[in-house]
């Protein structure tokens, strides 16, 4: 009897403790235990997850120390106990945070249902260096030439540490591009460090850990750099050194000993430096020459000769253009091996490595000293199989690499990177095999989000191929392409994929950097370039849909992340922007030769098919349908702000120029102006029509798509907007006609083709195997994978209800050309899942909702009475629900919910 009861107590005890709350993934300015966050106000996030329906926090609890067992003396900020839901973005409000400071934090909260969470595990911050006055290391540069196409030259100093070392920081940055290392070893994992910013106004440095890394005695210091994008070409009017001619070093080691006392050693006259290293050039857009004969051992060690380097020269910088680093480093993300190594019918030796793909290859080889083995980088091959590298442009994206002869040699690059899937090798000795052959996948370390997968093959590869896009052209800034002798920070490109790309990835740090930059080049009467940061200056301006970029990331970051900061960073950037196209339209609200670009990359036929329309869409009228859109969004921001004069002052701009729109390019039975799927998209979309004229203006748009025979003719303005339109208006089986299509222009046509990312023309290479225009054809383009937006959004039916995810809604699509559906979305709150299939005759429904959130799910075509949750009548499982015509909607809270109901009612 004894014996049993103490089995019952322990099933008692197991059962209560299952039933705890759970705080998990705590997270500091969206990073996990960041080290050298820029902000004396850091905010902390958590998740929380309970095997219980319908948990939402109470409050909570945050202790933040110096130490990490919170002893007393080490305590900074008790919070107490805080009746709040708030778990993104909650304010440290202790006392002051010191530079250069580890802190510990954790957390306990409270549901409702009165359950108490354990503590967390402890978390930690580490403030970053905040004051120019922080910076005890001067700025130095070694001796270089101020030509083009310099060798990289190399710096070096050493110290005798004589006690023994508690923890060591080292503080980084530089002019171009700078790999650090101490006692031999690289210091962390970054790679093109500092990143990309505008140069002149914003610095980047990195803080790393290097306790490991010293020792007590005698260490070295040594660091190579590189041209990069501070002095190196850029732009395909190959203009170079629009930063600075010269590269520099600032580098400053912040050492705590033992004993309790510190030591700084920095950047001064006392370091050395030598042009004469084996990095014989390097470029962004050409590549690397090494040579390894030249190659000097130990030369970052202890003990090396320096005897004949030269010294720095000291140079004068303002170090209050510093700051932290705030995007996700640009790290080696994965590993890919050749899929194939062939000889082309001309003989070109070439492995393949079955995915485009950016980055650059490591390569093992054995041969005589002096034998130069060169590797060029492709997209394609042509029609005939042969490399074709005529889209790169003046770009030679190539590697030399001369070998010193000593043994098997393992070379990878260290200032360039390549877009590329083939790899031609000339004067490879021997026989290449796939072993000798890496691809090094870099990008920004953004976290995995979203996926998406369904039941057609070809969707699922075009959800891969937008992921590689993301994945190619997202580093440090989004890129437009990462090829040819371009690679820039187009903010059209932006604009279109930047909420498909926040379902992908973890894109919170990336846009909150990048927009800072532009808010930075942004012209004092309010233009924003076409590229952020702005190296094209003299060529630059604004363009409707690129410049709008400035009010359509911010909403949609905040939108997606529930982050009002990024609204207030951006808000005068986006008031400036509407405000310059406020002054250019005048009282007549028509926004004229605004678009430079139009609707770029419509749809245009071959010039045998003259009787078919092409895609062109008016360019004052998409000016002005973006000018109407970017001040209701002002005038969001604006609300969510409280900024109740602003929130009126553009809502009033709005409505006039939609007004405008309607009197200039709306006839009185719905036609827009340019009768083009664009020019209805963007009409409906922007909410520029009267209610009486949506159904007409939806009706025209889908006669167009039929007499295409379900192709579209947008280009990069309409493309994004297109599906979702049409889903709005009660056309999403036309929706689908669209996605499902297969020849072109449609978004499965360059997936017939073998395409493995986005291409930037719908018709990058043709059906007869040749290509488009070779002055502008990426075959790694993200523009067009906008789609990605709406098949996590109506597809799978992932919705935002409110800010943040806080409020969910799950409203899936269906149709039956698909028979399942499925996507997760790592949400800060947590995981949403929404899956759909088609099975037995019946429709069954996955739906996940995350705890401290809410959700309305809507299930389509059907009734109460036909619907069962996990075995139970809908009706008896649930409080809330209602039938909303054809669909019925339920309000439920976190937990795991499965519906099932027959599919009669599903189109098609």
């Amino acid at each position: 009897m004894k014996m049993l009861m103490i089995n019952l107590l322990i099933l008692i005890s197991l059962s209560l403790d299952a039933q705890v709350i759970t705080v998990y993934d705590l997270s500091c300015e969206y990073k996990k235990d960041p080290i050298g966050i820029g902000t004396s106000q850091p905010r902390l996030g958590w998740k929380i997850k309970s095997p219980e329906r319908n948990v939402m926090q109470a409050s909570y609890q945050i202790n933040v120390a110096t130490d990490p067992k919170f002893s007393k003396n080490g305590i900074v900020w008790e919070s107490g106990n805080v009746s709040s839901g708030e778990s993104i973005l909650v304010g440290y409000k202790g006392i002051s945070l010191e530079p250069g400071t580890r802190y510990f934090w954790h957390i306990k909260v409270w549901d409702n249902n009165s359950k108490e969470s354990k503590w967390s595990e402890p978390a930690f911050f580490e403030t970053g260096l905040w004051n120019a006055a922080d910076w005890k290391a001067q700025w130095i540069e070694p001796v270089q030439d101020t030509t083009q196409y310099i060798a990289g030259p190399f710096i070096r100093k050493e110290v005798s540490l004589d006690k023994k070392i508690s923890s060591a920081r080292a503080y980084i940055t530089s002019h171009g591009l700078y790999q650090f290392y101490i006692n031999g070893e690289k210091v962390g994992d970054m790679v093109l460090t500092p990143g990309w910013t505008s140069y002149n106004k914003r610095l980047q440095y990195q803080v790393y850990d290097v306790t490991n890394l010293l020792q007590q005695g005698k260490n070295a210091f040594g660091a190579m750099l590189g041209d990069g994008w501070y002095r190196g070409p850029l732009g395909w009017v190959s203009s170079w050194g629009i930063y600075g001619k010269t590269l520099g070093l600032l580098a400053q080691i912040h050492i705590q000993y033992t004993d309790g006392s510190e030591e700084t050693v920095g950047t001064n006259s006392s370091w050395r430096s030598t042009k004469d290293g084996p990095i014989i050039e390097d470029g962004i857009y050409d590549g690397e020459k090494y040579d390894a004969r030249k190659e000097m051992p130990g030369w970052s060690k202890a003990g090396f000769d320096d005897s004949k380097w030269q010294p720095v020269h000291v140079a004068s910088y303002d170090n209050k253009i510093l700051i932290a680093s705030q995007n996700a480093p640009m790290q080696k993300i994965q590993e890919l091996k050749p899929i194939k190594i062939f000889k082309t019918p001309n003989g070109t030796l070439v492995a393949d490595m079955g995915q485009n793909m950016v980055g650059w290859i490591r390569l093992k080889v054995k041969g005589q000293s002096g034998q130069t083995v060169t590797v060029r980088h492709a997209e394609v091959l042509d029609k005939y199989g042969e490399f074709y590298t005529k889209n790169l442009r003046a770009a030679s994206a190539s590697l030399k690499y001369t070998l010193k002869g000593n043994g098997v040699e393992v070379y990878e690059p260290h200032f360039t990177f390549m877009g590329f899937r083939y790899v031609a090798l000339n004067n490879y000795p021997g026989e290449l095999t796939k072993d000798d052959i890496t691809g090094v996948v870099v990008h920004s370390d953004m976290a995995v989000s979203g996926s998406f997968a369904c039941s057609d093959s070809l969707v699922n590869q075009l959800q891969h191929n937008i992921q590689w896009g993301q994945k190619g052209n997202f580093l440090d800034v989004p890129t437009d392409c990462p090829q040819r002798d371009e690679r820039l920070g187009w903010t059209g490109d932006a604009q279109a994929f930047c909420r498909t790309a926040a379902f992908n990835m973890d894109v919170a740090p990336f846009f909150t950097k990048w927009l800072k930059d532009l808010a930075a080049d942004q012209y004092a009467d309010g233009q924003v370039p076409f590229v952020i940061p702005d190296v094209l200056k003299n060529n630059s301006g604004t363009s409707a849909g690129w410049g709008d970029v400035s009010t359509i990331a911010p909403w949609t970051m905040y939108k997606v992340y529930g982050d009002t900061q990024i609204l207030k960073n951006q808000y005068e950037s986006m008031k400036a922007y509407v405000d310059y196209i406020h002054k250019k339209a005048g009282d007549n609200y028509i926004w004229k030769n605004g678009s430079v670009f139009g609707d770029w990359l419509y749809y245009k036929p071959k010039i045998e098919n003259h009787t078919e329309p092409d895609g062109y869409t008016n360019p004052d009228m998409i000016a002005t349908a973006f000018y109407a859109y970017s001040a209701k969004l002002v005038s969001r921001a604006a609300g969510v702000l409280n900024n109740k004069e602003d929130e009126k002052t553009y809502n009033d701009i709005f409505e006039k120029v939609k007004e405008a729109f309607n009197k200039n390019y709306v006839t009185e039975e719905g036609r827009v102006f340019s009768d083009s799927q664009t020019g209805y998209v963007l009409a409906l979309m922007f909410d520029l029509l009267p209610d009486g004229l949506r159904q007409n203006a939806t009706k025209y748009l889908v006669d167009d798509i039929k007499r295409r025979g379900n192709h579209l003719s947008t280009g990069f303005l309409g493309t994004p907007y297109l599906c979702h339109v049409l889903s709005e208006n009660g056309q999403t089986s036309v929706a689908y006609d669209l996605l499902l299509q297969q020849t072109f222009p449609s978004w499965l046509y360059p997936v017939k083709m073998g395409a493995t990312t986005i291409w930037e023309r719908w018709d990058g290479e043709k059906t007869d195997s040749t290509f488009q225009d070779e002055g502008m054809n990426s075959f790694n383009h993200y523009a067009y994978g906008a789609i990605g937006d709406w098949m996590y959004r109506v597809v799978a039916g992932i919705e935002i209800g409110s800010a943040g995810y806080k409020k969910i809604i799950i409203q899936p699509h269906p149709d039956r050309r698909l028979t399942y559906a499925k996507a997760l979305y790592e949400s800060v709150y947590g995981a949403i899942a929404s899956a759909w299939k088609i099975k037995d005759g019946n429709l069954m429904f996955d739906v996940t909702i995350p705890g401290n959130t809410t959700a309305t799910i809507r299930l389509p075509s059907t009734q109460i009475d036909k619907i069962k949750e996990s075995g139970r009548d809908l009706s008896a499982a649930f409080k809330n629900v209602k039938q909303s015509g054809n669909d019925v909607e339920i309000e439920v809270g976190s937990g795991t919910y499965n519906f099932i109901y027959p599919a009669s009612f599903v189109s098609k």
